[in-house]
């Protein structure tokens, strides 16, 4: 077993901003930090080597799809998701939870669980938090997290109030379902958008003792300034000797709001999803690389990135290849843009480390809220 399993250190704080550390059972993730999400055991156009080369350091899988295709028990016959997928680094499995909110027209929630029909041919399955928990076991993940429901947006203060009670009695039953030792489980908060709703699934939440805690149902469609806000309102009430995780979140400016409200890990499929779709971002903002103005652009993507994007190709050359619908255009942008939020991170740790987080943080936003703003304006 690893010393000092889940042992989460502060290293700095700087008004609610944390730099810490967070020990797992493949290594030690270095906080705040954000996970590439690895959906079906793979981080799409990425090899393992390559993402640990530009600073991923702990990256996620997705429990439906994997119970789904290939099955746990055949990723646990062939020795674990590390050893399956060749990433020898921290891994997190989210619980199912957020499939049971996406797919609310092809499945039946019960006390006892949820029933849904496979998205890719129609056979019936049931997941309970004793059966979410004993696939991420199998599945051999570092984190792993409570099965919960995710309210939609809107949705009314009574419904809101059910969901979070049901994800509280799932908690309990999930951790009474925990048998692996290397493993940490996170219970998830919910709430809406309701500030009160969500300070009561916080004590909750939080009444359970576990080595880390998060924030879920955001990011389900609510204006993004209503997100900023809840978390602001609800980061710096949770456990501070503990890891905040803000799952399905976010964008630059989203991961920089939301450090500074004191959050500690996020997860999302922005980065990898709009890199295939030609959308990079930058420390001037964000590209379209389709656009015409890069036709015979000879200029790196962005001249102050050491991504291998950014020191091999020109604009002209991404623009051309994304274009023309050569795969090599998905694999060198998804490239940069996580190295980009890779980078971010590590820029943030170090600023909150050295006492300049406020000046980090402004000139971010000065540089990103300026290139949405110009963005709009083109469109």
């Amino acid at each position: 077993m690893v010393q000092n399993l889940g042992q989460f250190t502060l290293k700095n704080v700087q008004g609610e901003a944390r730099r810490g550390q967070l020990v797992t059972h493949h290594g030690a993730i270095e906080t705040p930090v954000f996970m590439p999400v690895g959906t079906k055991a793979t981080v799409k156009a990425m090899l393992p080597e390559e993402l640990k080369a530009l600073g991923a350091q702990i990256i996620l899988g997705n429990t439906y799809h994997l119970h789904l295709r290939p099955g746990e028990d055949i990723i646990e016959e062939l020795g674990g998701l590390h050893k399956f997928m060749n990433w020898h680094g921290p891994i997190l499995t989210d619980s199912g939870g957020f499939q049971v909110f996406s797919l609310s027209q092809l499945r039946t929630l019960t006390e006892e669980g949820v029933t849904f029909r496979s998205h890719l041919d129609g056979s019936k399955y049931f997941i309970s938090p004793e059966k979410s928990m004993e696939i991420q076991m199998k599945l051999g993940a570092d984190i792993i997290m409570a099965f919960d429901e995710c309210p939609p947006y809107p949705s009314t203060e009574e419904d809101i109030r059910k969901s979070m009670e049901l994800t509280y009695r799932w908690l309990v039953r999930s951790k009474d379902a925990m048998t692996r030792p290397e493993s940490l489980l996170f219970g998830i908060v919910q709430g809406g958008l309701f500030e009160k709703s969500r300070r009561e699934s916080l004590e909750q939440i939080t009444s359970v003792d576990l080595p880390g805690y998060a924030l879920g149902g955001v990011s389900v469609g609510e204006p993004i300034p209503l997100m900023h806000e809840i978390v602001y309102k609800t980061a710096p009430y949770m456990p501070k000797n503990k890891p905040r995780y803000l799952m399905g979140v976010g964008t630059p400016i989203d991961l920089i709001m939301c450090v500074d409200a004191g959050i500690d890990m996020f997860d999302c499929v922005l980065p990898t999803r709009v890199a295939r779709n030609g959308t990079l971002f930058t420390w001037q903002g964000k590209v379209s690389i389709k656009r015409e103005q890069y036709k015979r652009d000879p200029k790196p993507l962005d001249e102050e990135c050491d991504c291998y994007t950014c020191k091999h190709y020109s604009r002209a050359y991404l623009r051309h290849t994304f274009l023309s619908g050569e795969i090599i255009s998905s694999r060198l942008n998804t490239i940069h843009n996580l190295y980009f939020y890779a980078e971010l991170m590590k820029r943030a740790r170090a600023a909150i480390e050295e006492n300049r987080w406020v000046s980090f943080k402004n000139d971010c936003l000065t540089r990103f809220v300026r290139s949405d703003s110009d963005q709009d304006k083109k469109n």
